[in-house]
């Protein structure tokens, strides 16, 4: 009520300004109703002009951005004034709190892995982020108020969008480069709907690889199955020869074995995937880890090729020994067997120039077409089926392979041409090789040291 007393003070004043008025009319022209009419009507108007000028600024002021602060008079229209500038100076509090909001909500939904199209009544884009813009190949400004299927111009997602019945995941392929996307729509609001997307070329490539994954353990050990079932069978109903059964049961050894090392290379591969990722500081020396796989070779390959490795490396790697001669023996063992006698094997040693370094395993074999280099760590994969049955390999090798040196922070590398032999190379970061330390043997390195002394 603090505008209440400026009011009547200015009351007052106006009253003593009539009263003047009146006074000097009535002793001028002697005529008492003509001055109390002039007193009245000069308070009233005195009133009536303050009021319409400071009515008038606070209008101006309420015309303009709002941005400079109100007229600050006394009395009513000064309370007027300071009461308007509060509640326009609240309401912009709140709008930029809500705007805030709204902002960290579209930065959250842009974040998502997933697309966000918001469409209103007319199927007109409102907002869409930048994960929805790329399945959609939209831009997602000059691309707003434009009719969705103007942009997206598939038949399958334009039938489902008409059909308005969006209980079921629409699944879309080939779309603007994409492999496969879901394509999920709910309605919200006053018939707005809102499309969530989501890439899952992956999660189908690795549900094919699932099922082809299945379908050829299946096909791997129904074979030796069959084979040892067919003998089985022999045996029991036909009278054999020594020499027959010898022979019979050789193959039925050589098929169990077989299927022993399927078994053997699926539970590697099952343990490298579920275990946590070799520790940075458990040294292993490759020296041990060579004189491991020398041996190996040479019993393998039985004197028929030039196997040439390098003895002393003075080098440590750091991860788990086994997985390291794993993949070191399953390359070196694939050299041997697809290369022909008289071929030579090469496994050597080198550092590089960021610290790292690699171990190669070079041949002079069979080598690989181009077309299959991508497709060798495939689970299963064959250049020629039927002669990697007859040397005796799982299809799992080069996975293992991978898989271990992925593991251990590196990659492995293929060169390899028909004809021309191939070169694989495993490559170790800086931070798993160390040269010149004398750490401490492992328990098979050890092993294999002794039975090399031997």
């Amino acid at each position: 009520m603090s505008w209440l007393l400026p009011r009547f003070v200015l009351a007052a004043l106006a009253v003593c300004l009539g009263a003047m008025v009146g006074w000097w009319t009535g002793r001028f022209f002697d005529l008492p109703f003509l001055a109390e009419t002039l007193g009245a009507a000069s308070a009233v108007g005195a009133l009536v002009v303050i009021d319409a000028v400071r009515g008038h600024r606070l209008l101006q002021w309420l015309r303009g951005s709002q941005q400079d602060t109100a007229p600050r008079d006394t009395g009513l229209w000064g309370e007027l004034g300071y009461r308007i500038e509060r509640a326009v100076r609240d309401r912009e509090k709140v709008i930029a709190r809500e705007r805030l909001q709204l902002d960290q909500f579209l930065s959250a939904i842009e974040a998502s892995p997933n697309g966000v199209l918001m469409l209103d009544a007319q199927e007109q884009i409102l907002w869409c982020n930048r994960v929805a813009a790329d399945h959609f190949s939209l831009d997602p400004q000059r691309d707003l108020r434009q009719r969705i299927t103007n942009l997206v111009r598939s038949p399958a997602f334009v039938a489902f969008l008409q059909e308005g019945s969006f209980e079921q995941t629409l699944l879309l392929r080939n779309v603007r480069g994409f492999g496969a996307l879901s394509v999920v729509i709910r309605r919200y609001g006053e018939g707005m709907k809102l499309v969530l997307s989501q890439d899952i070329t992956e999660r189908e490539r690795s549900d094919s690889m699932r099922r082809d994954f299945v379908a050829n353990v299946s096909h791997e050990i129904r074979t030796p199955l069959t084979v040892l079932s067919g003998f089985i069978e022999t045996m029991s109903s036909l009278p054999l020869t020594e020499v027959e059964r010898r022979r019979v049961l050789t193959l039925m050894g050589q098929q169990t074995q077989r299927m022993q090392g399927l078994v053997s290379d699926l539970l590697t591969l099952a343990q490298l995937e579920g275990s946590p990722r070799p520790a940075p500081d458990r040294w292993v020396s490759l020296d041990a880890i060579l004189a491991r796989i020398n041996s190996d070779a040479l019993a393998l390959s039985g004197g028929k090729h030039q196997i040439k490795v390098q003895q002393s490396t003075q080098i440590d790697l750091a991860g788990v020994e086994s997985e390291l001669i794993s993949a070191a023996a399953n390359l070196v063992t694939n050299a041997v067997r697809y290369t022909p006698a008289g071929g030579q094997i090469d496994v050597v040693w080198r550092d590089l120039a960021d610290g790292s370094g690699e171990l190669s395993v070079n041949d002079t074999g069979l080598g690989i077409a181009r077309e299959h280099l991508p497709r060798l760590t495939e689970r299963f994969y064959r250049v020629d089926g039927s002669r990697s049955r007859e040397t005796g390999g799982t299809g799992l090798g080069l996975s293992i392979v991978k898989h271990v040196v992925q593991r251990h922070g590196g990659e492995l590398q293929i060169q390899s041409e028909a004809g021309k032999g191939s070169r694989f190379n495993l490559v170790f970061p800086a931070v798993r090789v160390r040269h010149g330390a004398e750490a401490a043997l492992g328990v098979e390195a050890a092993y294999a040291d002794r039975q090399l002394a031997d």
